[in-house]
């Protein structure tokens, strides 16, 4: 999709500089990100004026001219302008209520094209607790369902995701809806021989890309090449995954690389990475289709000054230790997380299951809409893959 033209000329430049930002990384974007471009850059075109008032009145207080502030231009010493002014609130406060107006009426559009998805989130196999310890943070959420599960745990994937190869859910919504519409992210590579034709990622198989960027930064802050993180961050804009790590398709390539960069140790604990790719993956590109699984981290050892980015199998001799307890303490947070987090989003309000399952269990957590087509008694997970199968119209 060619990069969109707008006329902004009675829109205030401090919030169309936000917009014609994001129009510079258009390659960059997903085509859910693009739509919803397109649709804000239409309804700023026609909107009153009124919308902006109080923004036009306090972009002058702000010391904001022509002159330091051109229009179309977002630079870093923007940014800093606006985070150093003291009328920052004011001015944060007055974006979030223009976004209060805009918001309703966009997702009334996307509401009304609405279709079916799908959420499933698995746990591993060997946490240290029960079904009656699992998703305690989403009771009084859907139900509790019972499951007749394999007796073979090999057995588990192959039951819940396909009946055959051919036929997996994540390759029946990509063929249906394109890559980005079906997403599989873990921490090993499960999912993989499953999600042959949607959009992948395995913290295991980003081992060398991972690597590469602590070594770079390390790199970076020892040299002090740079003045803070926005510094850095532009810096690494340049090192992005390489072969097999989407060097191919940009959108991909820039959202690997901000997803392991966005400071909050996603380059060192893979279910931290899971947790956060699958609501960026929600947030930007609003797939279809999400499985997501986790498993168990290592034990955290002693940070060095460069905290996050800092490889921890390098920086101390202290021996690899898995946590068990920790990764299910995490687990429960991130069940929560993910469900409220679709639910910000208009494409995935009332209209989304959520299956929430760990490996071996002989129950799940299901939060879905009443049609949702699950029957009240014990089921097996190949009545899971057809229920599944069914809601998101896949033949």
């Amino acid at each position: 999709m060619p990069v969109p033209r707008f006329d902004f000329a009675q829109v205030p430049v401090t919030f169309a500089a936000y917009f014609n930002e994001q129009l510079r990384g258009w390659d960059t974007l997903f085509p859910a990100e693009q739509a919803y471009f397109e649709r804000l850059g239409k309804y700023l075109e026609k909107t009153d004026a009124k919308l902006f008032a109080a923004l036009a009145a306090l972009e002058p207080r702000m010391g904001v001219t022509l002159s330091n502030w051109p229009r179309g231009s977002f630079t870093l010493q923007q940014v800093d302008f606006l985070n150093r002014n003291p009328l920052y609130p004011e001015w944060r406060r007055v974006i979030t209520e223009i976004f209060d107006r805009i918001s309703p009426e966009l997702d009334a559009e996307v509401a009304a094209r609405g279709q079916p998805r799908l959420v499933i989130v698995i746990g591993p196999s060997d946490l240290p607790v029960g079904p009656d310890r699992m998703w305690t943070r989403l009771i009084g959420k859907g139900r509790r369902v019972s499951l007749t599960v394999p007796d073979e745990l090999t057995q588990y994937l192959p039951s819940l995701l396909a009946s055959s190869k051919l036929e997996s859910l994540s390759d029946l919504c990509a063929a249906s809806r394109g890559p980005y519409s079906s997403w599989a992210i873990e921490t090993a590579s499960n999912l993989l021989p499953y999600s042959a034709q949607a959009t992948q990622l395995s913290y295991d198989k980003l081992a060398p890309y991972r690597q590469r960027l602590m070594t770079e930064v390390q790199k970076i802050a020892e040299a002090g090449e740079v003045r803070g993180p926005r510094q850095l961050g532009e810096k690494l804009k340049t090192l992005s995954p390489r072969g097999a790590e989407f060097s191919k398709d940009p959108v991909m390539s820039e959202f690997v690389r901000a997803t392991l960069l966005a400071g909050n140790g996603t380059l060192l604990v893979n279910n931290t990475f899971v947790e956060w790719a699958s609501v960026q993956a929600l947030r930007r590109a609003k797939p279809v289709l999400l499985i997501s699984s986790f498993g168990i981290r290592n034990k955290m050892k002693p940070f060095s000054s460069l905290l996050i980015f800092n490889d921890q199998e390098t920086a101390t001799a202290i021996p690899t230790q898995a946590d068990m307890l920790g990764s299910y303490v995490d687990l429960e947070i991130f069940y929560q997380y993910i469900w409220q987090e679709a639910g910000k989003y208009a494409e995935y309000r009332n209209n989304t299951a959520y299956l929430f399952l760990a490996e071996g269990m002989d129950e799940m957590q299901l939060i879905a809409p009443p049609d949702f087509p699950l029957s009240a008694h014990k089921l097996t997970l190949a009545d899971l893959y057809r229920a599944s199968r069914e809601w998101l119209r896949l033949g």
